[in-house]
């Protein structure tokens, strides 16, 4: 069903002003700033206003997507029809209970790594300078220099495709490489239990500066982009193939493959997502022509083609 003036009153009626942005542009919300407008990005703070929203759109039909950060995002041109639930204001609160964090599932995953540290407790060092939110990073079962969510994640309480509030264990998580039972299932990350590692705040302290050195020192961070674009093909890494294919600094429109890592796809300032889907595409087939490896994006792509 379209998105009207019905649903935008009866949505009035029901929810705070201040978590309603109607035709916002979503370039406003990705770290690829790219993006047409949505019909509304709606902020939830609490689980009643989370769960009220979907049920809203679920009983007037209204489409709706879900996102955390917007860090592993491509936004279509045209925007997005219907709402955008952002969980990025969403269930912000940590806690430590012996070693044990639990977490909101909005929670900015690099300032949890820093108040893992501040409390000398290991395993979150890996996520220091992901850009995304702790939810995202357990959908996306995300991971770096040898670490990965998997390895800490103990217990997530999620709604299900009724908003009933359910526990799943970790080993019903489904976690694979940059994978989880959340791209399986149309549930949401409500709250996360992580069990970690006593360590010395200095030495954790250490290990993050290390990786954030090499992230700035490899990674194209002055640009604007969603990170890796494609997933690690086995055998392979993504960046080096598309290296040897010839493609390192290709351009379509602003949408580049980076100079400094072939695996990241940046925006050179006002690249639309038509001109990355392009570039995405003749990656895909000039890797597989040359190695017969198909590359699979990392990227999520939501909005109206």
């Amino acid at each position: 069903m379209a998105f009207d003036a019905y649903h935008q009153k009866l949505i009035n009626e029901h929810f705070l002003p201040d978590t309603l942005l109607y035709n916002e542009l979503m370039s406003k919300h990705t770290t690829f700033k790219i993006g047409g407008p949505a019909d509304l990005l709606f902020l939830p703070r609490k689980l009643d206003e989370l769960v009220d929203m979907i049920k809203l759109c679920k009983a007037e039909k209204i489409p709706y997507e879900i996102i955390g950060k917007g860090s592993n995002l491509l936004v279509r041109d045209k925007g997005v029809r219907g709402v955008v639930i952002k969980l990025s204001e969403f269930n912000l609160h940590t806690r430590v209970e012996g070693t044990k964090i639990i977490a909101g599932s909005g929670v900015n995953i690099t300032n949890l790594s820093l108040f893992a540290q501040e409390n000398g407790l290991s395993g979150l060092e890996f996520a220091y300078g992901i850009p995304g939110t702790l939810g995202g990073a357990v959908v996306m079962n995300a991971g770096a220099y040898g670490g990965e969510m998997q390895d800490i994640v103990k217990v997530v309480w999620a709604l299900d495709e009724e908003t009933n509030l359910i526990r799943i264990e970790d080993k019903d998580l489904e976690f694979s490489y940059r994978k989880s039972i959340f791209q399986r299932k149309n549930w949401v990350v409500v709250d996360v239990e992580m069990h970690m590692k006593p360590d010395s705040k200095e030495e954790i302290k250490r290990r993050m500066e290390d990786y954030l050195f090499r992230r700035q020192d490899k990674q194209p961070l002055s640009y604007p982009s969603a990170g890796s674009t494609f997933k690690r093909p086995d055998g392979y890494y993504a960046g080096a193939l598309i290296e040897q294919a010839g493609l390192k600094g290709k351009r379509i429109g602003q949408a580049q493959v980076s100079p400094k890592h072939a695996g990241f796809i940046i925006n050179l300032g006002n690249a639309t997502a038509e001109d990355v889907l392009e570039l995405m595409a003749l990656v895909q087939e000039k890797v597989s022509e040359k190695f017969g490896v198909e590359l699979v994006p990392e990227v999520k792509v939501i909005g109206e083609k």
